[in-house]
């Protein structure tokens, strides 16, 4: 298997690509979504492994699409490059939903959006925290991360949620609720690496609060210990009111969205397992741990 080299598929299937090429059939734009999927998402093939066989190459074609559109961001130059590349990822998923896909990742996508009748919305949502990637680097506020959340992780449970045709008022709660908590949980997981590359995801508001300087923070051990005591059981307020959306999908869904929940709250537990020293090692889940989460949300 041919392993994931983005500066190569940019340069197979990005805007300076021959325009002139015919568009790949949707066979061969599915097998495309399929080998990003193999190669790129690791925890993902794990879920596919769960789902619907009909299922399996909608779900590859957004998450290929939403693998493109993270690597546009973050695996390019940066600033003016990320943002210019994010605008000509926008105008292809515009030719997706007119009918007129170009590239092997929006010819999958268009039948997907088609069968399941998903908008656009939630691919805009995401597009916009990308570009916000590109310029904010550091949050005022607890508000402001939320809204971030708000399009950088919630638009990702809904477009699974119409994937299962259960995008019901009742789900979009709880639903939002476990993808939030997933996004802030893998925020204070990463807080060492994120701020290596020079972004911030704890609110200014509460390290003020808990007397932490970003500058000196590895000196603040105690300080900074009760700041990400204090946001992972705010995290877990979050798991806790998605707790209730399992019950309310699909037998054939409810598998890969506990599954998704218990691997939160599994983060969260190794962070807790580290007395909260998120800075001298990046807490993880081990595979065996994962393995154990697999068989109790089976079981379960």
């Amino acid at each position: 298997m041919r392993a994931w080299n983005f500066a190569e598929e940019l340069g197979r299937f990005g805007p300076t690509a021959h325009s002139s090429a015919a568009a790949p059939s949707l066979a061969e734009a599915r097998a495309y979504c399929a080998h990003v999927t193999r190669t790129h998402g690791e925890n993902f093939t794990v879920v596919s492994w769960l789902l619907p066989r009909r299922l399996v190459p909608h779900f590859h074609a957004v998450y290929a699409w939403c693998r493109w559109a993270d690597d546009l961001a973050d695996e390019t130059a940066g600033g003016a490059q990320s943002l210019a590349l994010l605008d000509w990822w926008n105008a292809e998923l515009d030719a997706c939903f007119a009918g007129e896909p170009r590239h092997p990742v929006t010819t999958a996508l268009s039948e997907t959006v088609r069968s399941f009748g998903i908008p656009v919305e939630p691919f805009r949502d995401l597009l916009s925290a990308f570009r916000q990637d590109q310029v904010v680097t550091d949050y005022d506020t607890f508000g402001q991360l939320l809204d971030y959340c708000r399009r950088s992780a919630d638009p990702v449970g809904r477009l699974v949620l119409f994937l299962f045709e259960s995008h019901r008022p009742e789900c979009l709660e709880p639903s939002d609720a476990i993808c939030t908590g997933l996004q802030l949980a893998n925020f204070w997981q990463d807080v060492a690496r994120d701020h290596a590359k020079g972004r911030i995801y704890l609110p200014k508001e509460d390290r003020d609060r808990f007397g932490v300087n970003t500058t000196t923070w590895r000196e603040q051990r105690a300080a900074m210990r009760e700041l990400i005591r204090f946001q992972v059981d705010r995290t877990h307020g979050f798991f806790k009111r998605g707790a209730c959306l399992p019950a309310m999908l699909p037998r054939q869904a409810r598998i890969d969205v506990e599954l998704f929940l218990r691997g939160g709250r599994a983060v969260l537990r190794a962070i807790e397992k580290r007395n909260y020293d998120v800075l001298t090692t990046r807490p993880t889940v081990s595979k065996a741990k994962k393995l154990a989460l697999l068989v109790r949300a089976l079981v379960g």
